[in-house]
């Protein structure tokens, strides 16, 4: 069964829906032309909040080296997601954290490209102009088919509880990640909405 990332979490009492939902990851959003902006100090209560066995995922775009360790420590996050346009090299500087690259894809991207990456799983998201994320739209899932990667695919971009069942059929990824399709308002969830993200993947076979 694939694994569920809520991302976007902005308060204590949403990270622990999510949790009881079935949600083994949290992703916390430190970029701040993002509706879904939290700082580094509401974060650290949330995490030291959270069971065993949940990972705090701190996302970052364009970010500098030092500012996303800083954040990192302060926090107390060790596993980071790049959702920018960070180099290889880059990502490779940051060898004492779980990696997580993610890449936008439109009908023309180069799935070749990701495997310049020495990171620890892929994301996939949906290409918009000028948004690093959170679209709330899919991509054609059929691209994923033709290649086969050396890492973990996480499936991002557009999922909600409607379509989540059919994107783990047809991709089969490690896990999922959803942000606007559980929620009330931009770094808001809703409990039902959650609640039923999390029922549809548990029916997958």
């Amino acid at each position: 069964m694939a694994r569920v990332k809520i991302c976007g979490i902005t308060s204590i009492e949403d990270a622990k829906m999510a949790v009881e939902a079935g949600a083994t990851a949290l992703g916390f959003i430190f970029h701040k032309k993002s509706p879904r902006y939290v700082s580094p100090s509401k974060v650290r209560p949330i995490i030291e909040a959270l069971p065993p066995f949940v990972t705090p995922v701190g996302v970052f775009v364009n970010g500098s080296e030092h500012a996303v360790r800083d954040i990192c420590r302060l926090a107390r996050i060790s596993t980071v997601q790049f959702h920018g346009e960070e180099s290889p090299g880059y990502c490779k500087r940051f060898n004492h954290f779980k990696i997580i690259k993610a890449f936008r894809v439109s009908d023309v991207f180069d799935f070749k490209s990701v495997l310049q990456y020495k990171v620890d799983a892929y994301l996939f998201d949906t290409f918009q102009e000028e948004t690093a994320g959170g679209t709330g739209k899919t991509f054609n899932w059929d691209l994923l088919k033709n290649y086969k990667f050396d890492k973990p695919v996480i499936l991002s971009g557009g999922l909600n509880p409607e379509n989540v069942r059919q994107a783990i059929e047809a991709v089969h990824p490690y896990a999922v990640d959803v942000s606007s399709g559980v929620e009330k308002a931009p770094g808001v969830k809703g409990y039902q909405l959650v609640q039923a993200f999390c029922s549809s993947i548990q029916a997958t076979r």
